[in-house]
Parts: C-alpha cells; structure tokens; sequence
C-alpha cells in the first residue's frame, strides 16, 4: 500500500499512513506482521488513537458477494494516544498479529481461491474526535496441511466447492473454539449420495495438534495431525456420510 492522506478535512495538515505487511499469504496460527508508517502534515497534530484490525467478510454483514460493508473484527492491536504527530516527520510502529488457529481461509486446494472469502488489515487513525478508516491491505490464508488432507478427500469422493462464510458465534454449543466466529464452506455432494440431497456446510475447529471437522448438521470428526492418512480420512468421510444418507449401502 502506497502512502494515503487520511483525515483530509484538515486539508494541508492532514496526515498520511502507509500499512505494508510483511507477506500477503499466510496459514492459520502464524504471525502476520504490519509495518505503519504516520507522516506529518503540514502542522502539528495530537494522534489520539492508531489501530489496526485483521477484518473477514461476514456473511450476515454484507450488502453484496465482495463488498466490505462493515466487516467483522478477528483481531485487533491498538495504541491509544494522545502521541505527537510533527509536522513532516515520520513515525514508524511494527504489529505483530498471532492469527488464530481458527482463521478463517481464503483459498484451498491448488491455490484456488474460495468463493465470498476475504480477509484484510484495515488501518483506522483518529484525530481531533474525528476518526479515517483507511484501506483494506488484503492477505490470503491458506489451509494447515491437515485441512489440506480433509478437502483433498472431500474432492477425490466428488464433493464440488461452492463458497465459503464467515458468522459469528460459534458452530455449535459441543464446540470448544476460541474465537467468536467460524468459517462456513459450502458444498454440493456427489450424486451418489442422493439427488436430493443438496449441499452441505462444513467447518474446521482447529487447534496446534488436532481439529473438528463439524460435518454440516451431521456430525463433528475429530482428526490428530499426527494421524492424517489420506486414503483413511476419504474412508471416514465416505463412511460418515453414507451412514446418514445411504444407511443400507
């Protein structure tokens, strides 16, 4: 992201903000790292408040499939003020996020973006009661190698990936999660399993050794990353749903 005047009703001593972050692809449960450089204006200014949040597309938020009308909160870093801001100097602060495991994706098998999925680092700067929500610096988050493992299978048994959301709360009262969101992926299922049937909603609930599969209504599956075999995870998958759908297969 380039330099942007932020504020700009205070014409000639309005400040400008540039956000670089570190790397724009990154794994739930890593850090993200962003950069903020303040540039002075034309006059002196009090800052009284420098905040960063890591922002997703909420699904029961949005106007439209990408808008970023009002995007939902995972993470946020504020430093509260008042700071002195001179006029043409520099000020530099470095973020430091630990993205959660539960981190929603934003891309999947192959490096295949999925459908309604953003994530970004929204930089929000306030000055003289007056507060400047800049631009969204976006960052793509692909899967651990365990979910990798879990949507391979689900794509070799014929499953076809729709598009993905994010709510908030949590997908179940049996859920132990952290956060105050889940990522919904929708898919349709194969026709073997029944015409009818439609599609299917998952969600991962992971942690540093382990994850929930929350199978859509059907079920949760709890896979340890030390044993992830991909020919077995398809078996209980398959065996999973033709239980609930195929009970006499």
């Amino acid at each position: 992201m380039a330099f942007r005047t932020f504020l700009s009703a205070l014409g000639i001593n309005a400040p400008q903000v540039e956000t670089v972050l570190d790397r724009v692809e990154v794994r739930p449960g890593e850090e993200l790292t962003a950069t903020v450089t303040l540039r002075g204006g034309g006059a002196d200014v009090l800052v009284e408040r420098l905040k960063l949040d890591v922002v997703g597309r909420f699904e029961d938020n949005e106007t439209s499939e990408t808008g970023w009308d009002n995007p939902g909160i995972v993470l946020s870093w504020t430093e509260e003020g008042p700071f002195a801001l001179a006029a043409g100097k520099e000020l530099v602060k470095d973020v430091v996020f630990q993205l959660p495991w539960e981190m929603p994706l934003t891309h999947m098998l192959g490096g295949r973006r999925l459908k309604g999925a953003r994530v970004a680092v929204r930089t929000e700067l306030a000055i003289d009661n007056s507060v400047d929500r800049g631009d969204f610096d976006e960052f793509s988050v692909h899967p651990l190698a365990p979910q990798d493992v879990v949507l391979q299978a689900f794509a070799d048994l014929g499953f076809r990936f729709d598009e993905a959301e994010m709510k908030h709360g949590t997908p179940g009262s049996s859920v132990a999660s952290r956060v105050k969101f889940w990522q919904e992926i929708e898919m349709w299922f194969p026709a073997e399993y029944g015409s009818s049937i439609g599609q299917v909603e998952i969600a991962f609930n992971a942690r540093e050794d382990s994850m929930d599969l929350l199978t859509g209504g059907n079920g949760r599956l709890t896979f340890s990353y030390d044993d992830l075999d991909p020919e077995r995870v398809r078996s209980v998958l398959d065996g999973h749903y033709r239980e609930r759908f195929l009970p006499n297969s």
